[in-house]
């Protein structure tokens, strides 16, 4: 178990017979300092007083929580590479990022310190860090699972979500955060192809073969507000980021190139944000027009294969994310084979509350390119 994964590595109860459990240190746990991934954070920080509610379910099914995971400082990035805490070392190729923020999450089942972690996603930051490790994610539908004693990124944008090596490890997540959560029994078959602009030859055939193989029928599809509301997604982010963090500029402990992006929410003004929050309701029912044609939008998760440790390329890893979370629907990362040395991640996007059809989607997806 490499130190860079986690942040704070716990001993489960004793008697605990459930899954293990990573938590993303920006989940409070009861007698556990937050710390967010920042050193800022983490000096100021006391023992949590309880857990956030989003344990509730974990903590009833007996779940061993093995620890903290480290991530992005701050949840702001996508690379995962933390300059506090060391990053945590992608398993595919050491020389690769883990993707972020949710990167020791990812790391953590990716290399079984953990059959199930909980990551959040306000960019992508459960899809990226699961794509980069080859591993699955699931960002949950806006406002599905609660943010409460979650420290936040971007309110309107963010959510909690499982992570796990496979649709098995899930469906057992979401059966932690959401007791009783079920998958369908009838799985989407009608699928709307959505091709991003620039994307590897590579992960685009990977994608197109995984469907072809298991036998859905797939039609192509446009979306013409994706890259607004990529752009839209982000004005909102970082002016959300800035209420939220704003209290630790100038602060010793804060990293350099965090307190740069949050310093940008200075210059957002209200007319941006009134501009972002129309074209999130367009976005809104443009997508909602699709799911009226089909029951499942296909795409890459990333364009790209993951980036070197040291590359400028970092928010060319969110095209493929960012638009959904202004859209607040349910998105599911599922590795798929590419016959090269490093797989590709298809994304599943659904109408919002629609996690247990992807989900079986999902699973016959998995089963088919296994």
């Amino acid at each position: 178990m490499r130190v860079s994964t986690f942040i704070a590595q716990l001993d489960p109860p004793a008697g605990a017979r459930g899954p293990r459990l990573a938590v993303k240190d920006l989940i409070d746990i009861e007698g556990v300092p937050t710390t967010a991934g920042c050193r800022a954070v983490a000096d100021a920080a006391q023992p949590a007083e309880k857990d956030a509610p989003c344990m509730a379910g974990a903590r009833a099914a007996d779940a061993r929580i093995v620890g903290k995971t480290n991530l992005h400082e701050l949840a702001f990035g996508a690379t995962g590479v933390n300059v506090w805490y060391g990053t945590p070392v992608n398993p595919l190729d050491a020389s690769l990022v883990p993707g972020g923020s949710s990167s020791g999450s990812a790391v953590a089942v990716a290399n079984d310190d953990a059959d199930i972690a909980y990551g959040s996603d306000t960019g992508g930051s459960v899809r990226i860090p699961s794509a980069c490790c080859g591993t699955a994610g699931l960002k949950t539908t806006h406002g599905r699972i609660p943010l409460e004693g979650v420290w936040p990124l971007a309110l309107s944008l963010d959510t909690v979500g499982p992570m796990a090596r496979d649709i098995a490890g899930l469906v057992l997540g979401m059966q932690l955060l959401e007791p009783g959560f079920s998958v369908a029994d009838v799985p989407p078959t009608t699928v709307g192809r959505f091709r991003l602009p620039n994307t590897d030859p590579a992960i685009d055939e990977a994608i197109d073969r995984a469907l072809a193989t298991a036998e859905l029928e797939v039609v192509d599809i446009d979306l013409p507000g994706w890259m607004k509301a990529f752009t839209d997604n982000g004005v909102i982010l970082i002016a959300e980021a800035w209420e939220a963090d704003k209290h630790l500029v100038g602060q010793d402990g804060l990293g350099e190139g965090v307190a740069t992006r949050i310093e940008l929410g200075r210059g957002i003004t209200a007319e941006n944000v009134e501009q972002a929050e129309a074209g999130r309701q367009a976005w809104q029912q443009e997508l909602a027009r699709t799911f009226e044609r089909v029951e499942v939008i296909a795409l890459p998760t990333m364009p790209m294969f993951p980036i070197p440790v040291d590359s400028d390329k970092e928010f060319d890893l969110t095209v493929g994310t960012g638009s959904i979370n202004l859209s607040g629907n349910p998105a599911l990362a599922l590795p798929v084979p590419t016959g090269g040395r490093l797989p590709a991640s298809l994304q599943l996007v659904g109408p919002h509350n629609s996690e247990d059809r992807l989900l079986a989607l999902g699973r016959v997806v998995e089963t088919a390119v296994s």
